[in-house]
């Protein structure tokens, strides 16, 4: 029961990101494009119902991520998030009124069940609530400049798959940066009570980094396609996530011999991901855009 909740809690979180995520999209393709990271961008979805409703959709995947991080190992919660890309495409051919191909569909099929391979290899366990300050200096600043780096090194590249991709990995380290300190925000909360919660430096901390990982992913929106962005939003913040699990919290998984079924699983995530950004219907994703460069609008 214990690994219960945060596994559905976890994926109803993906889910409503899936669902953020498209609806996200659509209206970041209604707003002037930029060159570079544009403060006014917020201001202009603001206006966007679309985008609005969006907005919903992401503050119910927060709440429903703060209780599985509530009850379950940062490890076993932010690996789940990988749902999110089939989900996306999954979502897309709902709203947009396409049809998934089959192997579209197979894709999907294998990156769930790589999911499932390696996450059952791994049994990752534990679950420690309180991080001390000098475990969370150096993961933060390694972390705050891999995101800056990344961010740079993409807005140097031209618009398009390789921005997109930069921007998308900033993106899930932001991601997983949040996901990290609510877990301990959330533990605050539970035990020492709301007083104690809305003065606890992590609380603004995780407010603050999710605020930046909306922003660059607003601006990974527009930098090019979604099958560039999403996969490396998904992969990178799983894996930066069961990294900050295991120095943060001290989770633990399964090594030995069962690391050759977790890099198995993880194979079989990687070849299904692959196979979903190649397939047209994902292609098809753009074409909104494209047709609003060549008929020249901006």
């Amino acid at each position: 029961m214990h690994t219960v909740l945060p596994v559905v809690f976890a994926v109803c979180a993906a889910l409503s990101n899936a669902v953020a995520t498209v609806l996200q999209r659509k209206a970041a393709l209604t707003v002037p494009r930029s060159q570079g990271l544009r403060a006014g961008l917020i201001a202009d979805l603001l206006r966007r119902p679309v985008w609005l409703a969006g907005i919903l959709a992401v503050i119910g995947a927060a709440v429903c991520q703060a209780l599985a991080l509530a009850t379950g190992p940062l490890t076993i919660v932010q690996p789940l998030f990988v749902l999110e890309l089939p989900l996306t495409l999954v979502v897309a051919s709902l709203l947009m009124h396409r049809y998934l191909p089959r192997t579209g569909w197979l894709a999907v099929t294998v990156v769930v069940a790589g999911l499932a391979v390696a996450l059952a290899a791994a049994s990752p366990t534990g679950n420690r609530t309180h991080v001390e300050l000098d475990r969370w200096i150096p993961a933060l600043a390694v972390c705050a400049a891999a995101v800056a780096g990344l961010a740079v090194a993409a807005l140097r590249r031209p618009e398009g798959r390789a921005r997109a991709a930069g921007l998308g990995a900033a993106t899930a380290i932001s991601y997983a940066v949040t996901a990290a300190l609510m877990k301990a925000a959330t533990h605050i909360l539970d035990e020492q009570g709301l007083v104690s919660f809305l003065t606890a430096w992590q609380t603004y901390a995780f407010a603050a980094t999710g605020v930046c990982a909306l922003f660059l992913l607003e601006n990974a929106m527009q930098a090019g396609p979604l099958v560039a962005s999403q996969p490396a939003l998904t992969l990178g913040d799983a894996l930066v996530s069961l990294a900050l699990g295991i120095t943060l919290y001290e989770e633990t998984v399964r090594t030995g011999w069962w690391l050759l079924p977790q890099l198995f699983g993880v194979a079989l995530i990687a070849a299904g991901v692959l196979a979903l950004s190649r397939i047209p219907f994902t292609q098809s994703l753009m074409a909104p855009d494209e047709e609003r460069r060549t008929a020249g609008v901006p």
